[in-house]
């Protein structure tokens, strides 16, 4: 492949819809349920995958792909270890973004918003419901931190898992879940020639401004 012609090769037109500010609802939440319901009925795997942005303290951006695991009234709710890099970041700037894509349908939504914690036993809850192996697998990885060798990390997880085979594990302390509340939207169609549309909402205290950007 020739790295250097990355554009000829891959150059395809966006012509699957529009989008209108007539065509959506006056909530966001509403129009991103919508729309995460067309991802769904694609039945492609895991279409609650999002990419979650996150910067340090002193401004370094890092992205990752994690799972949506609930859709609130107030956000959206994704679960992770909070001494991880990313637990580290939200820590010293709990300003995040969450994107969604659809190469398929030819969209993204975009959701900037403030990450915070939800509470133990809703982060419990949650644990409980995760198959035991996966239960162990988040007690026994320290995640984001510099390891041996895999050999090693599997070798701790079977020590794990001869621990509690016998009881049910509690969710560990530095392991649970983040409440995203979004202060913005953006729901963003493909179009012909890149002349794409862009539907965003903003907070504005308790209701929302919808805006259209130039493409």
């Amino acid at each position: 492949m020739d790295f250097h012609d990355l554009d000829h090769i891959f150059r395809e037109d966006y012509l699957k819809g529009s989008l209108l500010e007539t065509d959506v609802a006056p909530n966001p939440m509403d129009q991103f349920k919508l729309w995460f319901n067309d991802i769904v009925d694609l039945g492609n795997r895991q279409p609650n995958a999002m990419v979650l942005s996150t910067a340090s303290s002193d401004g370094i951006p890092s992205s990752r792909v994690v799972l949506l695991k609930d859709v609130l009234d107030t956000g959206f709710v994704f679960f992770t270890n909070y001494v991880s890099d990313k637990g580290k970041a939200i820590d010293a700037n709990h300003h995040v973004s969450l994107l969604f894509y659809s190469i398929e349908l030819e969209r993204q939504i975009h959701i900037a918003g403030c990450a915070e914690k939800v509470s133990y036993e809703d982060s419990n809850h949650y644990f409980q419901s995760r198959p035991f192996e996966s239960q162990v697998a988040a007690i026994t990885s320290h995640q984001s931190t510099v390891i041996e060798s895999r050999e090693a990390l599997e070798a701790d997880f079977k020590r794990h898992f001869e621990v509690f085979k016998n009881e049910q594990p509690e969710c560990p302390e530095y392991w649970g879940g983040y409440l995203v509340k979004p202060v913005s939207f953006e729901f963003w169609q493909g179009r012909k020639s890149r002349f794409h549309d862009r539907i965003c909402y903003k907070r504005d205290n308790d209701t929302w401004t919808i805006f259209r950007k130039a493409p």
